[in-house]
């Protein structure tokens, strides 16, 4: 028989309870605090459901009511440089971290509401309604809260979504040397998503001072804990990944205190990342104000047994017995909270002159509509006193550099000059540069600033989103292929894309996402598509597709400059070869929105960026037909250069745009499109494409090749036109 030994997890996991003794330690102050959060958070709660059932909350109302205990005593302990992220049933965990900061972590239950604390209650509620005197200025709504001075990064809507992002503010806080902390809210459901597994992973790796937080409310909408999981005792997911674990008991405030309080000694210290649990209730439905036994999922006397152990409740009882607080005195903190929250929607609504009875939202309240786009980028004002070179005008000295030499030559000089920046992603402190050797030299300089992750997009691009959010680093994140970045799509499109805009449309997003395309390389369909089209259809991201050495200097340059998200594009058939750069300079910059006009001639304008540039010239110098060759270099919506196509589609009535990629994913079809939504009196026939085929680039060589564009189907396009021309 063999020999069995049982084997024991390498961090803790324990379950916490209060003891009558622990209710006799606490600081009273403490306690009075955490009491006059938990009627301010319900008062509040209370409040929306009302609007929501008069039809004034635009959206869904995930009401907190049930769950305050697990907010607030967890955070009635953090310091405003602490951190959180919170779900879309966030209210009471932003709500908690707002108050404590304008409180300095203490309120009078005797006294609870001033000046600050009102504010915030205004404001939130704004928000929730959808005003301009929100947060984010109406556009966070109930799901999107956001304050950053208080420490409060942002709710999010998507399950588990805000978890990476609060390990990239956790590893700014630690690599600052601060001795601060993030908590990262989720429910339930989340401790079954990919990103907040892969996070739990990259926390403890790099001891990360993060607490995952779970939320476990027994269900999702409908559906319980134990039907979506083997392991219903969620706190379980931490000890697969050396996380020490505790499970409390929610609705005990105090309980959920003490365990933060565990929790944050380990993170404090250096000690890595931390799991608590805890079981709560909500005693609404998902959205709206209607209990879960209404829509059967539930009964009646499962709601009845978790109200009579309602966190209030509990507080309140506790406080009573030791003598601090009398029923009458409880009765005032329900009441102070109340009339403060009447006080605030009077702020905000008024009578409906037009139904009897009715209240409104006051309409000079709401945005202004001509803020509906200010925001998805910044305006770039950081670039204005930049020292810009135009390399295609240069007359000065030159040498011959590789093209990937010099990626990894300007990331050298940047760091170098801004010991902001963070290069992170898959292998790229191996191999001497990475993959294709675009990090060379890096790891061994610039120690602790090259970070080699693991197979883990969502969790290293989201915590490159969070060091970016964070302010105080610049991520250059790399994705080895960009197929890869559809792993991590949430965290690209719906977090770091959008986070400026939803937020306000002021918090800077300053990263960079470097990846190459590999088309001809072998690589198959799931490594080789172009990005461009999607990227430039997605709101918030700037791209740049640099075509020659030269222009990658002051391109990446211009990029890392910028407070926007941006998308650089390398190319591996540009890798190896060899171009002119100015000499012992990498310090200019290619102003924003420049494209470059690479041929001049006067029948037909060809529209390209990265390799198929070149492709483009030889097509054109096969053909004899005398084009304009526009290499568009910026191509984002925001900063094309449409001075440059104007003047040549103005010049030559013909347009062809050519593209290596496949055509379902092209960039050339939206820019087709606006082009002749623009231009479309000076066109003298239908604009041309060349693309791939609609199938990805497959392993066959030869079946490859057919799904790619190069030199000769520029020049089948070319032809294209020139008939067009001659049936003018």
């Amino acid at each position: 028989m063999p020999k069995r030994r049982r084997l024991e997890p390498g961090s803790p996991w324990v379950q916490l309870t209060t003891t009558p003794d622990d209710w006799k330690k606490a600081d009273p102050a403490l306690l009075g605090t955490m009491l006059a959060q938990l009627h301010l958070i319900r008062a509040f709660e209370e409040t929306v459901l009302e609007l929501a059932g008069e039809g004034l909350v635009h959206g869904p109302a995930h009401s907190s009511i049930g769950q305050e205990g697990g907010a607030v005593g967890s955070i009635v302990g953090l310091t405003s440089s602490d951190a959180v992220t919170g779900s879309h049933r966030g209210h009471h965990q932003f709500l908690a971290k707002a108050l404590n900061h304008v409180s300095g972590g203490t309120l009078d239950p005797h006294n609870l509401v001033d000046d600050a604390v009102q504010t915030v209650l205004q404001r939130t509620l704004a928000e929730i309604l959808g005003l301009a005197q929100g947060y984010c200025r109406g556009r966070g709504g109930s799901m999107h809260l956001q304050w950053f001075e208080a420490g409060a990064l942002g709710t999010n809507a998507i399950v588990g979504g805000g978890v990476p992002l609060a390990a990239g503010n956790a590893w700014s806080q630690k690599h600052a040397g601060t001795k601060d902390v993030t908590i990262a809210y989720f429910g339930d459901g989340a401790t079954n998503i990919g990103s907040v597994l892969e996070t739990m992973n990259l926390a403890s790796a790099w001891k990360i001072p993060l607490a995952f937080f779970i939320e476990n409310n027994l269900y999702a909408v409908s559906t319980t804990v134990a039907e979506a999981t083997g392991e219903p005792r969620l706190s379980a997911r931490g000890l697969g990944f050396d996380i020490p674990a505790w499970q409390v008991d929610g609705m005990d405030p105090l309980a959920v205190h003490l365990a933060t309080k565990e929790a944050e000694k380990i993170m404090r210290s250096g000690g890595g990342p931390s799991v608590i649990e805890v079981e709560v209730y909500r005693f609404f439905h998902q959205n709206g104000p209607y209990p879960g036994s209404a829509f059967g999922y539930r009964t009646k006397e499962e709601e009845g047994q978790w109200k009579a152990r309602d966190p209030l409740d509990r507080v309140a009882k506790e406080m009573i017995a030791l003598g601090q607080i009398d029923e009458a005195g409880v009765e005032s903190v329900r009441q102070q909270a109340q009339s403060a929250m009447i006080a605030a929607a009077g702020q905000l609504l008024e009578a409906d002159p037009e139904h009897t009875g009715k209240r409104r939202i006051i309409p000079s309240l709401w945005p202004d509509t001509g803020f509906v786009n200010v925001g998805v980028r910044g305006d770039a004002s950081e670039l204005n006193d930049l020292r810009t070179l135009e390399p295609t005008d240069y007359t000065g000295a030159v040498e011959t550099k590789k093209f990937v030499d010099v990626v990894a030559a300007v990331m050298d000089r940047r760091m170098e000059q801004d010991d902001r920046i963070i290069v992170l992603g898959e292998d790229v402190h191996r191999l001497n540069g990475g993959t294709n050797g675009a990090t060379k030299g890096l790891f061994k300089k610039f120690e602790g600033r090259v970070l080699g992750t693991p197979i883990s997009e969502n969790a290293f691009a989201g915590l490159g989103g969070g060091m970016a959010l964070d302010g105080r680093y610049r991520p250059v994140a790399e994705f080895m292929y960009p197929d890869f970045m559809w792993v991590a799509a949430d965290q690209v499109f719906n977090q770091i894309g959008k986070a400026r805009h939803m937020f306000g449309g002021e918090n800077p997003v300053p990263l960079v996402l470097r990846t190459k395309i590999a088309m001809g390389s072998g690589y198959g369909s799931q490594h080789l598509m172009d990005p461009a089209g999607i990227f430039a259809t997605s709101p918030g991201w700037r791209i740049v597709a640099p075509s020659s050495a030269a222009d990658y200097i002051g391109l990446m340059n211009t990029a890392l400059a910028l407070q926007d998200p941006v998308l650089v594009i390398e190319h591996v058939d540009l890798y190896g070869q060899s171009g002119d750069v100015p000499v012992g300079d990498l310090d200019y910059f290619i102003p924003l929105g420049t494209a470059a006009l690479r041929r001049e001639g006067a029948d037909v304008t060809v529209i390209s960026y990265l390799s198929m540039v070149s492709h483009c010239l030889e097509a054109v110098e096969q053909t004899g037909i005398d084009a304009d060759v526009v290499d568009l270099r910026w191509l984002d919506r925001a900063s094309l250069d449409w001075d440059t196509i104007e003047t040549s589609v103005k010049k030559t009535g013909s347009v062809l745009i050519v593209e290596q990629g496949a055509r379902g994913t092209s960039y050339g079809a939206w820019l087709s499109d606006e082009i002749q939504r623009r231009y479309f009196d000076y066109l003298d026939q239908p604009i041309e494409r060349v693309t791939g085929g609609e199938a990805s680039p497959s392993i066959s060589r030869v079946l490859e090749r057919a799904a790619i564009a190069r030199t000769e189907e520029v020049v089948a396009g070319l032809e294209l036109i020139a008939r067009g021309m001659g049936e003018r």
